[in-house]
């Protein structure tokens, strides 16, 4: 089996190549790739890549994730989160190939305290939002061999994150300020890549259970949650941890205005996943202690 995947270099498509790679033979071309292209903005040549490698199986885990920054250049989130993936699942679907995709909480508009579900109906506020759920769209319309998986909250001890940002400041001021009022599951990049390998595993024996998949961890926390439980974890694992901040403050999302409307409510059923890959989804609190350990 030969392995298309975009993206090799962010968080998720990092781990992505550790948990493909027994799957089969892969293909990881980077932005920059001299034969192959790997730039989702070359819309052809994308297209020519995937008539050139001719895969079993294409994954994309690369996006325009620059929320804010989205709302100022609208038209290329346009096409890294749109059009990009619309090629990719009409290639696809020209070979018949399967096609793995990651999409977000932001298709919802972020309302009430239930957890969204797959058929809960989408309203996004943002323009990464809706560029985001044009690509689910155009995937689901052009390709039936498709697992399409929306995340959020997305960590890795590779790259930027929350926590490296939260323990950062920690050690620089004495009061911290993290909003209260948003609410998720701290998500792995490592676990959305082993799940997705499980989950295409299955596919490829089980075609029908193709289809949309909310993933994320289970459990709930705000980012000041997130941030308190990321500090009281450094203590425990490196008491010579100089932590200087005394208190951390929970404000809400308005004290901190940003470009793109954030959704509140970001919780993601996973029901559906559990039952249909037989899987037991961790407490996003382990993978977090995980996280921090290697941070240190």
């Amino acid at each position: 089996m030969k392995i298309l995947l975009f993206g090799k270099n962010g968080q998720v498509g990092w781990e992505l190549q550790r948990s493909l790679a027994p799957l089969g033979e892969l293909v990881a071309p980077g932005r920059d790739d001299p034969d192959l292209c790997g730039d989702l903005s070359n819309l052809d040549g994308l297209a020519r890549t995937v008539q050139t490698v001719r895969p079993d199986v294409i994954v994309n885990a690369a996006a325009h994730t620059a929320v804010d920054r989205a709302e100022s250049e609208p038209e290329l989130a346009h096409v890294l989160n749109a059009l990009a993936p619309g090629v990719l699942a009409q290639e696809a679907a020209k070979l018949g190939a399967w096609l793995v995709h990651y999409s977000t909480d932001y298709v919802f508009d972020g309302g009430g305290s239930r957890p969204w579900t797959e058929t809960d109906t989408p309203a996004p506020l943002s323009v990464y939002g809706r560029t985001k759920l044009e690509g689910e769209r155009l995937i689901q319309a052009a390709c039936p061999l498709h697992l399409i998986f929306r995340t959020s909250w997305v960590y890795a001890a590779r790259g930027g994150n929350f926590a490296k940002t939260m323990l950062r400041l920690a050690q620089e001021r004495e009061r911290l300020t993290v909003i209260s009022d948003q609410f998720g599951a701290p998500t792995g990049a490592e676990l959305i890549a082993d799940i997705s390998a499980h989950a295409l595993r299955q596919c490829l024996r089980q075609p029908h259970d193709a289809g949309l998949y909310h993933l994320a961890a289970s459990g709930e926390t705000s980012w000041h949650g997130y941030a308190n439980q990321v500090l009281a974890l450094a203590k425990l694992i490196d008491s010579a941890i100089k932590i200087k901040a005394t208190e951390v403050t929970p404000v809400p999302t308005s004290a901190f205005p940003t470009a793109a409307r954030r959704p509140l409510n970001s919780r993601l059923a996973t029901s559906k996943l559990q039952s249909s890959f037989a899987l037991a989804l961790p407490k996003w609190e382990q993978g977090v202690a995980r996280m921090v350990g290697e941070l240190l």
